[in-house]
């Protein structure tokens, strides 16, 4: 790597932060993915000699921004120690807010994503004015009590373009929305918006399961259903950023349910569809909402989500055979992406997660059908979800534009 950046520009104190470009960005970049590293280690991996390291990182160091670690004896137990370069993760702190159709979920991360607070509150109005000022209320309080926050990130369900505009987010029912300067403006602070499930897929690669791989898939279940790719160690972008359109995936439907029909039936419900009125896609099956309205077909009353999985689990018949159609759709959806893909692994998450649990068996049959004979199983990684997930991959996206100086 060729050094032809000031190392003593971009080196702000804790009070501030000005871009980092060039090899200094790359030190610190590596060391915010991958942790502590000794000058040595850290100068083979960027390809600079020891002398051009230590010209970068002094500035740094003596900004705050990076901090020594106590010495490590050397492995040989002779030679000098190895001192470690390491971040200050409480130099700079960040808000992660993610918008549903009635709530708003806020956290406050430190620079390598650990949450420090947390709350959630309702969304009364969704009007774009009326949220832009309940979320300049809200990063203004996180400010009073945390004079360390740089930057927010915000995230939908829907279509963001350029990490700014939210050119459509159906669960709000917003078109055309440049979120990011609204909120910019209204807070005094750098805003990024990003699409939900691209969001948790940049905190699962630097902060979480994927950190580390060069590839991985993730898939989350909720109130949509959604993809996320790393290949090369990079998150994969589409054109518009929506990572939702996995969920019209169109998929081998699986066989008819029975209907629960009593002496004197009520007119037949229709059968479910996607928000897009297709009957054979993922999201018909696999959303939260659909599996609750396969459930009222087949056992002739409503079941809320959790139930439904619980009455499955005690080995009740009918609620088995709709937690095992959903997940025959479900192994199907992540045999598309082991064969479009080979991922090294494959990340399961969101609120309906837990069905990749209850139905595993359907699942991994609908993979090994679906799938060449001669690959090796996937390894896949069922996430114990916390709603609060989708906010602090909000903040990881303020994190990673802050880091890069955007």
């Amino acid at each position: 790597m060729t050094d032809s950046h000031d190392p003593g520009h971009g080196a702000g104190g804790h009070g501030g932060w000005s871009p980092l470009a060039g090899s200094a960005q790359a030190v610190v970049l590596d060391i915010l993915v991958h942790g502590a590293r000794p000058r040595t280690e850290l100068a083979a991996r960027l390809g600079l000699s020891g002398p051009s390291l230590t010209r970068i990182t002094r500035p740094l160091l003596e900004s705050g921004l990076l901090v020594e670690r106590p010495a490590l004896a050397s492995p040989s137990g002779s030679g000098r120690p190895s001192i470690p370069l390491d971040l200050d993760p409480d130099a700079h702190h960040f808000v992660g807010l993610k918008l549903t159709r009635d709530r708003l979920f806020v956290v406050v991360t430190d620079q390598r994503g650990e949450v420090l607070s947390e709350h959630d509150e309702p969304l009364p109005d969704l009007a774009p004015g009326a949220v832009v000022a309940q979320l300049a209320v809200v990063v203004a309080a996180a400010r009073a009590r945390d004079d360390r926050v740089r930057a927010v990130g915000v995230t939908v369900g829907g279509q963001v373009v350029d990490r700014a505009h939210v050119r459509h987010a159906p669960f709000l029912g917003w078109d055309d929305v440049p979120l990011a300067d609204l909120v910019g403006t209204a807070t005094g602070l750098p805003v990024w918006v990003e699409n939900d499930v691209r969001a948790l897929t940049q905190a699962e690669h630097w902060f979480g399961e994927g950190r580390g791989l060069r590839s991985f898939a993730l898939v989350t279940i909720g109130a949509g259903v959604g993809l996320g790719l790393v290949a090369a160690g990079e998150v994969i972008g589409g054109a518009h950023s929506s990572a939702g359109s996995v969920g019209h995936q169109r998929i081998v439907a699986p066989a008819p349910m029975p209907v629960h029909t009593p002496a004197a039936p009520p007119p037949a419900a229709p059968a479910p569809t996607c928000d897009l009125g297709h009957r054979d896609c993922a999201g018909a099956f696999l959303t939260v909402a659909a599996v609750e309205s396969a459930a009222a077909r087949v056992l002739g009353r409503p079941v809320a989500y959790d139930d439904l999985l619980a009455l499955a689990v005690d080995g009740h018949e009918e609620a088995r055979v709709v937690v095992d159609t959903a997940a025959d759709v479900l192994g199907q959806l992540i045999a598309g992406v082991l064969n479009l893909l080979d991922p090294e692994v494959v990340l399961l998450s969101g609120e309906g997660v837990r069905l990749a649990v209850v139905g595993g068996a359907a699942v991994a049959a609908a993979i090994e059908r679906g799938t060449h004979g001669a690959v090796p199983p996937p390894r896949l990684i069922v996430q114990e979800f916390r709603f609060d997930e989708w906010a602090r991959g909000a903040a990881a996206v303020a994190i990673q534009m802050h880091a890069l100086g955007r």
